[in-house]
């Protein structure tokens, strides 16, 4: 059976679902919405989409529609995620679920309700690289003593990937801090210590451009995470996995030693992409009826150590 799905958001991170659910077999995509009419018809006719629009709710009303993707501005990610689990459509919404814990909550608490499926783009859980070492953990062969991770961007003014002027503004720890406490807490167990410092707050953007987190797993493991939108090159994030047994440098879908020796991880999974593999969980729990890897309540955690380390940086 054919599963139908509609993709808010037509902008660069659009773009990438869009490859990646083109190579999953069974799947059409058969609405875009995005914030201008014109641009977003131009996207639907590259990818052979036959509805465009900039309203969420004529998507919804799509005959046949079985899910939809939201690749929208993040204060909008909450919201729009309540209006497809109403409309009775599974969702997969894009990293970070939401900028308030309140927010995130009651998604959580709606997709109890409807019993739908509702899933984050937490796409470091399906990175070839980090399924790795979390199989590797999950065997009993190493354990997680040290995480160092820097995230890196060089980003002053409001603009995307593409380079092109953003409607909204990006945060570092709602949203690039996100994904390394939910991995953090995925490879090494249940966080039980945060903590936080930022720099200054840029004048327009409002928000800071650099922060350090320290996170203590309840294992014993640590975790330094460096965040920064002053950085010029290199671009990305860099993650070192400092372990009992061995030490790894994962960049994105590619890993390699604490040696830089290259590690074949073209066979961990059908795909050396990690979008088009969180896409592919996002489907094969929908048609296989089950709970997906980054569920909307198993990343619900990180969303409460976000929650507690803005409140600590809003008292220092």
């Amino acid at each position: 059976m054919t599963l139908r799905i509609a993709l808010a958001g037509a902008g660069a991170f659009g773009e990438k679902h869009l490859d990646g659910l083109a190579k999953i077999d069974g799947v059409e995509v058969i609405s875009l919405v995005g914030r201008r009419l014109e641009s977003t018809q131009a996207i639907a006719a590259k990818y052979g989409i036959g509805h465009a629009t900039t309203e969420l709710a004529e998507a919804l009303d799509q005959p046949g529609l079985d899910a939809v993707i939201l690749c929208t501005p993040t204060q909008m990610h909450a919201s729009q995620a309540l209006q497809c689990l109403d409309a009775g459509k599974h969702v997969q919404v894009e990293i970070p679920l939401c900028d308030t814990l309140t927010d995130g909550e009651a998604v959580l608490r709606k997709q109890q309700e409807t019993g739908l499926i509702a899933m984050v783009g937490h796409t470091r859980r399906f990175n070839p690289s980090h399924q790795y070492i979390h199989r590797k953990i999950a065997a009993g062969d190493l354990a997680v003593q040290q995480m160092d991770v820097q995230t890196y961007f060089f980003r002053r003014q409001n603009i995307n990937a593409k380079g092109e002027a953003r409607s909204w503004t990006d945060h570092l720890l709602w949203h690039h801090a996100a994904h390394t406490v939910d991995l953090f807490a995925y490879q090494a167990g249940p966080i039980v210590k945060a903590n936080a410092v930022e720099g200054p707050i840029h004048p327009e953007l409002g928000i800071a451009m650099d922060m350090s987190i320290q996170l203590k797993a309840e294992s014993g493991a640590i975790c330094t995470l460096s965040l920064s939108f002053n950085n010029d090159g290199p671009l990305g994030t860099f993650f070192r996995y400092i372990c009992d047994n061995g030490t790894w440098i994962a960049r994105y879908d590619d890993l390699v030693t604490g040696k830089e020796e290259p590690v074949d991880v073209s066979k961990v999974d059908v795909s050396m992409n990690g979008i088009e593999l969180q896409d592919r969980e996002f489907v094969a729990a929908i048609r296989e009826g089950r709970e997906p890897n980054a569920s909307v309540a198993q990343v619900m955690p990180c969303y409460r150590i976000l929650d507690a380390l803005e409140k600590q940086l809003a008292g220092s």
